[in-house]
């Protein structure tokens, strides 16, 4: 496959198409299809962020996503935010988060730090 950049909607399309192929055919590593595959799935990534950005989530959401990746609970995050009370509040947006709490979250939880402060 000749591999060039992805400049157009047209390139990318082609580019999705040829990773999906070499993606069913799973192929081995080290092999050229998997370098192949490798160097358009970068190609496409880059194209992707380029074009199609994600709005970083907001801090609550961030703690709630960690929450339930993790299986934590409320009790679970007493350590992070506070007792029960502070907790509810907080998840509910009706707290804001101070900075002691974005540090042991981002600690404690690795949630990036950056998206944590959105809410200070």
């Amino acid at each position: 496959m000749d591999i060039h950049p992805i400049r157009t909607e047209a390139d990318y399309i082609r580019a999705l198409v040829a990773a999906a192929a070499l993606v069913d055919a799973d192929p081995a590593c080290g092999t050229p299809e998997a370098e192949t595959l490798d160097i358009l799935s970068i190609l496409i990534e880059r194209y992707e962020a380029d074009h199609f950005p994600l709005p970083a989530p907001s801090p609550i959401e961030a703690i709630k996503f960690r929450m339930e990746q993790a299986g934590l609970t409320v009790p679970d995050m007493h350590p992070y935010i506070g007792n029960a009370n502070r907790v509810y509040e907080v998840l509910a947006g009706k707290r804001a988060l101070r900075l002691a709490m974005i540090r042991r979250l981002h600690e404690g939880l690795r949630i990036p730090a950056e998206v944590l402060i959105g809410a200070a």
